[in-house]
Parts: C-alpha cells; structure tokens; sequence
C-alpha cells in the first residue's frame, strides 16, 4: 500500500511509520519539525521511507508531494496538540488543525485517495461527569485545541456525508508510551523526577482521563485502515481510568523518588475533570481490542525514557520557557 503521513515524525505517527515500513508499504512521511517532530524517532527505517520536512499549510508544496507519489490512503496525524499552550496561542491551532485539514482534504479528493484516516481526540466530548460517551454522543469541546480537532473531525464527516469522500475518523484517548514529548503527564514526571525538580500539578490532581498504550493505539489504526468503511467514526479507548495525582505518585514510587517533589499549581480555566469514553464500537465491528494492561505499559515506559534519557532532557529547553508560563503563580 502507498500511505502518506502527516505528523510522522512525531510521537503516534512515527510509530504507525516504522511498522508500516516494515511491512513493506511505501510510505511517504510530511512532517513540519516543530518541538513535536523528531526525526530519531524514524532512524531505524529511514532508507525505507520517503521524508518531506514540510508544513500542511504549504498547499503548493503539499501538491507537488500528491503529484509525486499518489498515496493510496493519507494518515492525517499532524496536529497542534498542547492544550494547555492552546489557551496561550490559540490561532496557531485553528491554522493547522483546522486549515491544515481543509487543505489535505481538498488535495486528498483531487488525487483519488481511497481512504483517508483523520485522527481526532475525545477532548471533542468535553467533560464527561458520569459513565462514558460513545461516537453518537453530542460533541462539547472545552479548550481551543478541543475546538479546532473538533472543527477537523467534522470537517472530515461532511466531505463524506456530502461529496462521499472516504473519510474514517477515529477519536484517541489519551495515548503514552516510549517517543513521548515532555509536554504529556509521563514523560515530564520521570525528566522532573530525575532531575530532582518540583512536579507541577494542576489543582489537586483529580483530573481523571482514560489511558491507551502506544502499539495498542497503532493496532487500532491499522484495523481501521485495513477494515473500516468510510464514513464511520470509531472511538479508541482501553476504559483504564486513573486520577493524574495517582499516576504521578506511582511514578515517583517507581523510581524511589519522594512525593514531596510534587507541586499543586492554580488549576487551568474550565480544566475538564474527567473523560471516559466507549470503545465497543471498534472492538465489535473491527475485532480489535487493547491488549496492554495500564500498570505493565506504564512499566515499559518509564524503563524506555530510563534508558534513553538524553533524548529526553534534549527536549528540556523547549518545555522550561513553556512551564515557566503556564505554572507560574500570579
């Protein structure tokens, strides 16, 4: 199979890249390179992929790409995804996750693409208070980047429900494993913990989201690419559900390092306490399901950034001028 990926040089795409790769298909990768894009992530099958250091918004150079290679499918990966820096600039946002997506749709319908797989998230649903939202529940975004997903998910529906333009969305739920940015709850606890430094966390800690190991995620992708028909949304979740402030003290206990590292800092405005979806959906029709137990990814995570903890603090410089921003005390 011929793929293009938007994003694959970051922390989900690279992972759908390398086992695409792997498979034999021809990949085509487009990735901007901002904080988020990394291109280690894709050293290990990088003579077997074709790489465009590019941004989504340049439709000249984005059609020159289409022209090239005529993917069979497009894998639209690429995203604005710091929610909280979504507060602090959101037009950055609303350009690439909601442009972006205009743009990729458009090319995508002028060269024939047969399947195009945008990849949402269930920030779409808002705030969940009790039990879970499956994909026919009303979508109620709360932030700026929960908008702009929001705007492209939609987006994606009516190119199928109005012009039939194959379009598959799927809404992940909050994804980690090895490759990931310090920006997310992990990683930045493990890069703080080890360096002995305060672990900044909202309010007290009850946010509770729902957790999915990387290669199960990646799972769900393929299952769709390969299985799903156009127009359908699938919800992908593991319904493994723990507090923030649980997950960071595990961390920490883990690595035999003190909970009085732990720094409460004032809540975010509008900070969703809870999400929980329904993935039955997927599981029914597609046969997939998470196979990952959240206690063993959790495990394998924290034994990767271990040892590869100079990736990790090379990303330190980005995300310091970042939280000095956002947990600061006024």
């Amino acid at each position: 199979m011929k793929v293009l990926v938007t994003g694959g040089a970051g922390f989900i795409g690279s992972d759908f890249v390398r086992l695409a790769a792997r498979k034999g298909w021809k990949v085509t990768v487009v990735d901007k390179l901002t904080y988020a894009g990394d291109l280690e992530r894709l050293k290990p099958i990088q003579d077997r992929l074709d790489f465009y250091n590019a941004d989504i918004l340049d439709r000249d150079e984005m059609r020159k790409i289409f022209e090239k290679h005529s993917p069979e499918a497009v894998l639209h990966f690429a995203s604005e995804t710091n929610i909280d820096r979504s507060v602090i600039e959101p037009s950055i946002f609303m350009e690439t996750n909601i442009i972006g997506t205009i743009y990729l749709l458009e090319l995508a319908r002028e060269f024939n693409v047969k399947k195009f797989i945008n990849i949402t998230s269930y920030e779409e649903y808002g705030e969940i208070k009790e039990g879970e939202r499956d994909e026919d529940c009303p979508l109620n975004p709360r932030s700026p980047y929960a908008v702009s997903k929001t705007s492209a998910d939609m987006l994606g529906q009516v190119y199928w429900r109005a012009l039939q333009f194959p379009v598959i969305t799927l809404r992940l739920c909050s994804i980690y494993g090895p490759w990931q940015n310090p920006e997310r709850l992990i990683p930045m606890t493990v890069l703080k913990a080890l360096r002995n430094e305060p672990i900044p966390i909202y309010g007290t800690g009850d946010i509770i989201r729902e957790w999915l190991y990387l290669c199960d995620c990646i799972r769900a992708v393929f299952a769709v690419l390969e299985k799903g028909k156009p127009g359908e949304v699938f919800n992908v979740g593991s319904g493994e559900r723990f507090q923030v402030i649980d997950i960071v003290k595990h961390i920490l206990k883990l690595l035999d390092k003190p909970e009085s590292l732990i720094k409460f800092v004032p809540d975010r405005p509008g900070h969703e306490k809870r999400f929980a979806i329904c993935s039955e959906k997927i599981k029914n029709k597609l046969g997939w399901t998470p196979t990952t137990k959240f206690e063993s990814g959790l495990k394998m995570t924290i034994d990767w950034n271990l040892n590869n903890r100079m990736w990790l603090f090379k990303k330190l410089f980005y995300y310091e001028d970042l939280w000095s921003k956002l947990y600061r005390e006024d």
